[in-house]
């Protein structure tokens, strides 16, 4: 059993996206072979509003899976095939884009502000063109584990000692856990071996991959960690807890033709999307 080692650090950068959304953007876009399945992390969370009330207007996908997790505030959505909601403080939309679809995201001012993450993940060239879908999960459908050790993990898919969260159904076998841990604490969770793992440190800082030889690298927020191949993950704090996302997934190892955000295998796939769009076929019921 060996430890997955810190790989690189990212600084997260400020961006805009939407109509005039502020955010922070881990990573994305650019060369992301080393993310594997994965295409793109943001960080939405802000509050001012002027910085996020424009939202993200009317805009399509195809080919990737959206992955919207609200820490606090709200989010209205809905799309070209009829569905629409919110989604609130603790909640989960997982979208899977498949054929098409087109849709919009508007963050609700509130005297909270507004605070999530959008993850993208890309579907396997069998996948791509499947039926939209929804897995649309509220804040009590998502078990939360407390170790004995003081660590609180919020189990958004994946198995955290025999407890599966509760999406499913995605190709790449992800692990997507939301993981507090206090001060003078440790945490550690099995990843499987091969596949792509990172970690979001989006509050306090702790240290990464240490054992009994070496401490581990510290890392404080707001920064990414790209971890190394390896059996497991091992964070432990000092006199500041941490709070931060893990993520892990199976890479796919095919080729990426990306324009904005349509993400497909061939320059010939992006050319026929761009014609459905210009056609009025791109969506299709």
């Amino acid at each position: 059993m060996s430890i997955r080692p810190v790989k690189s650090i990212i600084q997260s950068q400020p961006t805009i996206e939407g109509a005039g959304v502020k955010l922070r953007r881990a990573f994305g876009f650019g060369n992301t072979d080393e993310f594997d399945p994965f295409l793109l992390l943001d960080d939405f969370r802000n509050d001012n509003p002027q910085d996020y009330r424009a939202g993200f207007p009317w805009h399509p996908h195809r080919g990737i899976e959206t992955v919207t997790y609200v820490l606090r505030g709200e989010v209205h959505h809905k799309d070209t095939l009829g569905n629409s909601g919110s989604i609130g403080a603790g909640d989960v939309q997982w979208m899977t884009a498949g054929r098409g679809i087109m849709h919009e995201e508007m963050p609700q001012v509130r005297p909270e502000g507004i605070a999530g993450f959008q993850l993208w993940v890309n579907l396997p060239a069998k996948l791509k063109m499947t039926k939209p879908r929804y897995q649309d999960i509220r804040s009590t459908e998502i078990p939360e584990i407390k170790k004995e050790a003081g660590a609180r993990i919020r189990v958004i898919t994946g198995t955290v000692d025999g407890v599966s969260g509760p999406v499913t159904g995605i190709a790449a076998n992800p692990i997507y856990l939301d993981v507090s841990v206090p001060a003078h604490a440790s945490f550690i969770q099995p990843v499987h071996q091969g596949h792509t793992a990172f970690a979001y440190v989006f509050e306090g800082e702790a240290k990464f991959a240490g054992d009994g030889k070496d401490d581990g690298t510290m890392i404080s927020h707001p920064r990414l960690v790209v971890l190394g191949d390896g059996d497991y993950v091992r964070v432990v704090t000092s006199a500041t807890p941490v709070r931060f996302l893990l993520i892990s997934g199976k890479p796919l190892h095919e080729p990426i033709a990306r324009y904005g955000p349509f993400v497909m295998n061939t320059e010939e796939e992006i050319e026929q999307t761009l014609q459905e769009l210009r056609e009025g076929t791109f969506v299709t019921t």
